[in-house]
């Protein structure tokens, strides 16, 4: 039995065509600006659609992730789901502290040039064992308060409502914007011995884009 063909080309020699005509394209400084607007558009494509996939990554499940407006303002609130793995929980009951990472991003897009960074917030929580209490404690920046479950301390630092993110007076009604949002574990924090041959067991971090509903932006500029 003869095994059924297409005509078609190759899903690699189409994609090569592809790129040789957007090389083809472009030979002059119009053409440029045009092509650099349509690889930043297949990027943030491409990143939504890894999104739309599944938002679980490694340790870290995001179930809600929104902007919104209060009071003319541009306010961030996520809540995650995390897990950790033995290595790390393990490392914390030996009194080894760690530091997780959370950063948002407001970007505008912009087709003639490369996309806007509007506004950037980010901020770092310590969280450490007490073992002569057998205590948890949260730390962010020069406040810190202890807790008496590692659950209690989680939750925590795994939920954030009312960050502000930007003022009203940064947008303009009739742009497009998308977020860029992280969450991770902070390796660099950890003490140089544990810092080599880190595995997989250390590795707890999500990444997001999403893009702004353009009825958020109206309701902060009003």
């Amino acid at each position: 039995m003869r095994r059924a063909t297409t005509s078609g080309p190759e899903p690699r020699a189409a994609w090569h065509a592809v790129l040789g005509r957007l090389g083809h394209a472009a030979e002059g400084p119009f053409q440029q600006i045009v092509l650099a607007r349509t690889w930043r558009s297949i990027c943030l494509w491409l990143a939504l659609l890894c999104a739309a996939a599944g938002v679980q990554a490694q340790g870290v499940e995001l179930n809600t992730l929104e902007l919104r407006a209060n009071e003319g303002t541009l306010t961030l609130e996520f809540s995650a789901r995390l897990t950790l793995s033995r290595a790390i929980e393990d490392a914390l009951r030996r009194g080894v502290p760690m530091y997780f990472d959370v950063e948002a991003t407001l970007f505008r897009s912009r087709w003639y040039w490369r996309d806007e960074r509007v506004a950037r917030v980010s901020r770092s929580y310590r969280l450490s064992y007490q073992p002569l209490t057998g205590s948890w404690r949260v730390g962010l920046g020069p406040l810190g308060q202890s807790y008496a479950s590692l659950t209690d301390a989680m939750a925590v630092l795994s939920r954030v409502s009312g960050w502000p993110l930007a003022e009203g007076s940064q947008l303009d009604t009739g742009q497009r914007y998308y977020l860029e949002f992280s969450y991770r574990l902070d390796p660099t924090q950890l003490p140089q011995p544990l810092q080599i041959g880190l595995g997989n067991d250390w590795s707890l971090g999500i990444a997001r884009t999403a893009q702004v509903d353009e009825r958020v932006i109206k309701a902060v500029r009003r």
